[in-house]
């Protein structure tokens, strides 16, 4: 793509690999043969390394880095290079401990537990941040809408703030990076655009007064020009040596609604008799999330039937949803709450039935009962540079995420499916 270049932002610097470190991966450690000028290597995530390519530029000066609020807080601040454009627990831990939580990070607008927590020591600020610095989680205060087809009955948060006025939501942040595939925005998708989403993050998170529109628009047209994905693995080496990596990415078209009837991944298949052992189990993981049948039953937005994981994740060599596509399979459910979520209690205002969440997700923004616990389809691409997973940060690492889809829809893996599909999605 015209003027990318690739690119890994480190938190300590620039890391070469050792070629000879891994056996099986002669080829881990270079860099493809066309790959663009300023190609660096950095921070590893658990299973390699992660790479942007920046379509629009490499701007250190765009307003996505500066300060626009009154916080001190900009887009980077909850959106690093080095975790995905997202947040990590170790990276928030090392921020933490750098700065005693004064980091423009941690701010009790939706980095605290409540918009009320103590932060005025140390010891507190570790208190108040403990549900970010865990799971990499920020606070969405929201209210239950106008016109809802459910009332707030009860509310059980630990921390004493939630009510139908604001209830407090855990949520992480969605990656600033690959947004050319998203059919929505949000979560909960209750942005209608990037503008108005970088419009309401910088006069929220940032807590600013204003948001000028030529501000706005220089952040649209810088995040609009990242892909993000997976450039190296410990035992596979240079994924771009297949069709991994944010070049490749970069190119790949996306019309909302196309899918690829054969299969939605196509990046690894030419490994399938490699005898490198990770790579031959990163393509088998491919096959199976692309032809793995098996029953789902009860998700919210979507009928019982035998799926495969493509189904959901149709969007082609990025695992999104092709067009909206809000589920409910069960994250937000109160048998899966932890004790650090509140839970809130809703009551059909028709029906009278009750439910129980720690986050109704789409439904606080069409206040219908149907809605409830359903969740937008995330990108699949750059996963391991950003755990945990989930909007609740519920999955402390990709393993858990398949382990959760195993037990939930009883698909019955075997030990070795389940790790080469670990290898699959590590390898995004």
């Amino acid at each position: 793509m015209r003027n990318a270049f690739l690119a890994v932002l480190s938190l300590s610097g620039c890391l070469q690999h050792d070629p000879t470190a891994t056996a099986t991966a002669p080829d881990a450690g270079s860099a493809p043969a066309d790959a663009p000028t300023g190609t660096r290597t950095g921070t590893p995530d658990p299973t390699g390394n992660g790479a942007t390519v920046f379509a629009n530029g490499d701007d250190p000066a765009n307003p996505f880095f500066a300060s626009l609020g009154t916080n001190g807080r900009a887009c980077a601040s909850c959106h690093e290079a080095v975790a995905g454009w997202s947040v990590t627990p170790p990276s928030l831990a090392a921020r933490f401990a750098q700065s005693g939580g004064a980091d423009p990070v941690f701010r009790p607008v939706d980095g605290a537990v409540s918009p009320t927590a103590d932060v005025s020591t140390p010891a507190a600020r570790m208190s108040a941040y403990a549900l970010l610095l865990a799971r990499g989680v920020f606070r969405i205060g929201r209210p239950i809408p106008d016109g809802a087809e459910f009332t707030l009955v009860a509310v059980d948060d630990p921390y004493g703030f939630a009510s139908a006025a604001e209830l407090s939501l855990f949520r992480r942040p969605m990656p600033s990076t690959n947004l050319v595939f998203n059919a929505t925005i949000m979560w909960d998708g209750r942005e209608p655009t990037l503008a108005e989403q970088a419009t309401d993050a910088t006069l929220g998170h940032a807590q600013a007064t204003s948001a000028p529109a030529d501000q706005i628009a220089a952040i649209v047209t810088f995040e609009s020009g990242l892909f993000t994905a997976q450039t190296y693995d410990n035992g596979a080496g240079d994924l771009t040596l297949a069709h991994g990596g944010p070049i490749a990415l970069s190119t790949q078209p996306y019309s909302p609604g196309a899918t690829d009837p054969q299969a939605t991944f196509t990046l690894y298949g030419a490994w399938a008799n490699d005898p490198n052992p990770r790579r031959a189990a990163i393509a088998r993981g491919e096959l199976l999330f692309n032809t793995r049948p098996f029953q789902i039953h009860g998700v919210g937005g979507m009928p019982d039937r035998q799926v495969t994981c493509s189904t959901c994740h149709d969007t082609p060599n990025v695992g999104s949803h092709s067009s909206p596509l809000p589920l409910d399979i069960g994250i937000s459910d109160a048998a899966r709450r932890a004790p650090t979520l509140p839970l809130y209690t809703l009551r059909n205002l028709a029906t009278n039935t009750t439910i129980q969440t720690t986050d109704p997700g789409l439904a606080l923004t069409t206040g219908k009962w149907a809605d409830i616990g359903r969740f937008e389809v995330p990108s699949l691409r750059g996963l391991a540079m950003r755990p945990p997973y989930f909007h609740s940060g519920l999955a402390a690492t990709l393993q858990d995420v398949v382990g959760f889809y195993d037990t939930r829809f009883g698909i019955h893996l075997a030990p070795n499916d389940r790790a080469d599909l670990v290898a699959f999605l590590s390898a995004l």
